[in-house]
């Protein structure tokens, strides 16, 4: 072979090495294109999950809490399915939580009632999700509150699409949880704004009640017991919490200590019974309204100091299906009143309710919320005569 030829294929084959380096760069360009915009996100959980901030059409949240998150930040209207427990126009659907006060549920019910796709039952029971279902939907992400890592990815993996699963903590509202979880949304949403401000009411809220009470000496303070707090159907006088959220916030001193663990929990009837004429005020919760009338019918409060002394209070529903996060702050105002009462003598806890609503849903919901079965007409202090009997 010549020069000239051994010549001509070497620069033929630069030329074709050339080219194919060229279009090698086009297409990576162009698949660098088409995901414009995605970036990657810390679930919850703690998964890595690439989403595309702002770009999401059709939505869908399963398990406990993930669509009341979702309301405070998101936009309801891009949801492509919900729940059955959410859709009150189903016959066969759970609705344990019906009598109780859920503002997202109030707040957006005719939305929820409208959407005809189910993306699973819901409720207490349901401790997966139904991947059929939520496919049916046919959604570009999914919102999670089921918070296990190997399900999630799977799920994932199943739907081709995003899974984000979101956290409540073990302090809720008050809880960092909520506020990574709400940054988190707003961040996927595109309303990072939405997000921040809700954060900075909470914030504030809290140094308000926290600020207002610093000051009150230990010797001051009553001794609150509050009940009701637990598992919804289970929970009575007998569910309390020590080193209980809003109490630390308030500055309340809590008659209940010595557990051996923090958190939500049954009590013994015999140490309820020893702490009894130690409770200076009593306070309990809508959920566990049927659960007390019981307790009281056979003499379980005799020996309560707060029964003797008239000073028994009811709070709004704290737990259905899920934390109330908006109730939880609107409660610590109440528990801060009644237990420092010229304290908070400014505080109307009908105005209150209403401008914590507006900030999580931008709806006055005090009224819809007190008019709930359990919610017994709104905050007060108990007729023992009239309200046990």
């Amino acid at each position: 072979m010549s020069k000239i030829a051994r010549k001509t294929i070497v620069s033929v084959v630069i030329v074709i090495l050339a080219l194919s380096i060229a279009a090698f760069g086009f297409v990576a360009c162009n698949k660098k294109t088409d995901v414009k915009g995605e970036v990657k996100v810390t679930d919850m959980i703690g998964r890595e999950v690439a989403v595309t901030p702002g770009s999401y059409q059709r939505v869908v949240c399963i398990g406990a809490g993930a669509l009341r998150m979702y309301s405070y930040i998101g936009d309801v209207s891009l949801l492509a399915g919900v729940e059955d427990i959410e859709n009150t126009t189903l016959q066969n659907r759970p609705k344990m939580f019906d009598q109780a006060a859920r503002p997202y549920q109030l707040a957006n019910k005719a939305v929820f009632d409208a959407i005809t796709s189910s993306c699973g039952v819901g409720g207490p029971q349901a401790q997966a999700a139904e991947a059929e279902k939520i496919l049916a939907c046919n959604p570009d992400i999914v919102i999670s509150e089921y918070e296990d890592v190997e399900k999630a990815d799977a799920l994932q993996e199943q739907l081709g699409v995003p899974v984000v699963t979101l956290s409540y903590g073990a302090n809720g509202v008050f809880d960092e949880n909520v506020k990574n979880s709400f940054t988190l949304l707003g961040k996927i949403f595109g309303k990072e704004q939405k997000a921040a401000t809700l954060n900075e009411f909470i914030a504030a809220q809290t140094k308000l009640i926290s600020d207002r009470t610093a000051n009150v000496a230990e010797e001051d303070k009553p001794s609150v017991y509050i009940c009701g707090l637990g598992q919804w159907g289970k929970t009575d006088h007998l569910f309390t919490a020590q080193n209980y959220a809003p109490f630390n916030v308030a500055h309340i001193k809590n008659v209940i200590s010595g557990l051996s663990k923090d958190g939500i929990q049954p009590i013994e009837k015999e140490k309820f019974e020893a702490i009894a004429p130690r409770i200076d005020i009593f306070i309990f919760d809508a959920a566990a309204t049927d659960k007390l009338k019981s307790a009281y019918s056979i003499g379980a409060f005799e020996n309560v100091k707060a029964f003797s002394d008239g000073k028994v209070y009811l709070e709004m529903a704290y737990n259905a299906y899920y934390t109330n996060l908006e109730i939880a702050l609107i409660n610590t105002w109440y528990i801060a009143k009644v237990a420092y009462p010229t304290l908070f003598e400014d505080i109307n806890m009908t105005e209150k309710t209403n401008e914590v609503t507006r900030a999580f849903l931008g709806k006055d919901l005090a009224e819809a919320i007190f008019a709930c079965p359990l919610s017994a007409g709104g905050y007060q202090t108990i007729d023992l005569a009239t309200f046990f009997a």
